[in-house]
């Protein structure tokens, strides 16, 4: 039986019974015995109804559950929500199963067992890298990784074999289309550890959309053109190469929504203040304004409107302070730059591999200003080009330029298998739109309070292989791959841990709160309040009628 333990809960039938008690007594010197009765059945009563008095559920007992199957049984989930604590055998269950299942304290010790981790994107764009890393349990032997082909050529190999427990690939997909690659663990002698399939889709790229004005022509600006013409950007492109001269690249098509626009600091430091401050308000509009600061001449104007304090370079320490970009890639910085220390509303947004910033940037209303702070990467255009357009690639990200696709697929299922719940979101579009999927009743969309930022649907994969999905509003179908219930074995195990310990720190965390665990279907209350409440109510009637004839009595005599 459960009481109540808590001081203001215990205090109205402590004082209902008091009450009853003395009213009981003073009929009592009176000699007013049924009346002595009535009131202390009232008080004795009502001293129940407000009691909240609990018993514990009859069925509440510890549980033991197996998965070795890496399921749960419908046994398991009707029991569970009975138990007092839960007994685990086993990996435990994947994240969708525990979901809906109310904390219990678990009791589990997952014995050691090979263990692995894949990360890797679901889909990207043509041009982007491509990157695998696998990670296992510590203490293994030497290994290497290999990501293969679908006619099982080997696409790229991590090398050397080693025993770290974490490695890494890379490629470059060469067209734009859908596939299942393989990922290949092998030992130091060459002998297959894992292996399993790798899904990717390969989209086209989005055309970035690029305003550039220079007002002093250089090779750097040369380079830049050729690399964003190549990624098919749409290029504004005007380039002033004298006093009466300009070079100008109109656009291939309309530039609807400017991604980004690129100056040069000769550029910005040539206008009028009036036409500064214009060029300042279209970057607060949401366009973010780069500045390539080679060419910075005058740190008046810099400080002045736009809040940058620039140093300038001393040319004894130009080598030791060349940015260094990887293993192939170095580059001088710009003659005047902001200090690694700079102040607000000025920060550093990228630093290289020796952690020296080489990229600054400042809020201006919606959008940004950008100042990137090196030269010469022209000299890598012919010597590493690859890597010259991955270090631009790696730049735009961080510069962040919004895209013009306004919706987005986002499937965050890690390993979707058939029969186990999965979900899909959705960004961009409103809730109630149908989600449709060749074989599958139409789902609607819903708000999610964990995803703010899109709307959602579960649905429960029927079997393996690429399963496409529609909405109304998305620009393009969206595509997830379902796996074999036998594929990658480790990583499933891996998923099943991980998960099942995220479910013992929630069973953790109720029970440092349990009142707030308990729930008015963990507990039943043992005397129901109504029948007491109607006796109060007739015993206060009784009162008030005997009072009224007593009264009358006297009254005729």
């Amino acid at each position: 039986m459960m009481m109540p333990d808590d001081l203001a809960t215990m205090a109205p039938p402590l004082a209902a019974l008091a009450v009853g008690v003395v009213s009981a007594a003073l009929y009592g010197r009176r000699r007013r015995w049924t009346n002595a009765l009535l009131a202390c059945a009232a008080g004795a009563s009502l001293a129940v109804a407000l009691a909240d008095i609990r018993k514990e559920p009859g069925a509440a007992s510890p549980v033991t559950i197996d998965t070795a199957a890496g399921r749960l049984s419908d046994a398991d989930r009707v029991a569970i929500p009975k138990a007092t604590s839960v007994l685990l055998n086993g990996d435990g269950v994947r994240e969708a199963e525990w979901r809906d299942l109310p904390a219990r304290p678990l009791q589990w010790t997952p014995a050691a067992a090979d263990l692995l981790w894949l990360d890797f994107p679901r889909s990207i764009s043509l041009g982007r890298i491509f990157t695998l890393t696998v990670r296992r349990s510590p203490a293994q032997a030497a290994w290497r990784l290999q990501l293969l082909a679908e006619n099982k050529q080997v696409l790229a190999d991590s090398g050397v074999p080693s025993a770290a427990a974490q490695q890494t690939l890379q490629w470059l997909p060469p067209v734009a289309e859908t596939m299942v690659l393989q990922a290949r663990l092998l030992d130091a002698n060459g002998k297959t550890i894992a292996q399993g399939p790798i899904p990717l889709q390969v989209k086209d790229a989005i055309p970035l959309q690029i305003q550039g004005r220079f007002d002093a022509p250089s090779f750097d600006v040369r380079v830049l053109n050729q690399l964003l013409t190549d990624g098919s950007a749409i290029l504004d492109w005007r380039v002033t190469l004298g006093k009466a001269i300009t070079r100008s690249e109109t656009a291939r098509a309309p530039l609807l929504g400017p991604n980004a626009m690129f100056v040069d600091a000769a550029y910005v430091e040539h206008l009028s203040p009036s036409a500064r401050a214009a060029l300042i308000a279209q970057a607060g509009q949401g366009v973010p304004l780069v500045v390539l600061g080679g060419n910075a001449a005058d740190a008046s104007v810099w400080q002045r409107d736009f809040g940058l304090s620039l140093h300038p370079q001393s040319p004894t320490t130009e080598t030791e302070d060349a940015r260094q970009f990887g293993a192939v890639l170095t580059m001088p910085p710009a003659s005047l730059n902001p200090a690694e220390n700079v102040v607000e509303p000025w920060s550093v947004l990228a630093r290289d591999t020796k952690k020296q910033p080489w990229m600054w940037q400042r809020s201006v209303g919606k959008g940004r200003v950008v100042w990137l702070g090196v030269t010469d990467w022209h000299k890598h255009a012919i010597n590493a080009p690859q890597a010259l357009a991955l270090w631009w690639q790696s730049a735009m990200d961080r510069i962040a330029l919004d895209s013009m696709q306004k919706t987005a697929w986002q499937m965050h299922d890690p390993m979707p298998v058939p029969g186990l719940r999965s979900e899909v979101c959705v960004q961009g579009v409103k809730p109630g739109v149908a989600l449709k999927a060749e074989g599958y009743a139409a789902m609607a969309l819903q708000s999610r309070a964990e995803k703010a930022d899109g709307v959602c649907a579960a649905f429960w994969p029927q079997k393996t292989g690429w399963l496409q999905f529609t909405a109304e509003g998305m620009e393009a179908p969206g595509v997830e791959y379902i796996y074999a219930s036998n594929d990658w074995p480790a990583w499933q195990r891996a998923l099943r841990r991980d998960a099942t310990a995220q479910y013992a720190a929630r069973s953790s965390d109720t029970l440092r709160t349990p009142a707030a665990g308990r729930t008015a279907a963990q507990t039943d209350r043992l005397l129901p309040a109504a029948p007491f409440a109607v006796l109060f109510v007739l015993c206060m009637l009784g009162l008030w009628w005997r009072e009224q004839r007593e009264n009358t009595n006297a009254t005729a005599l």
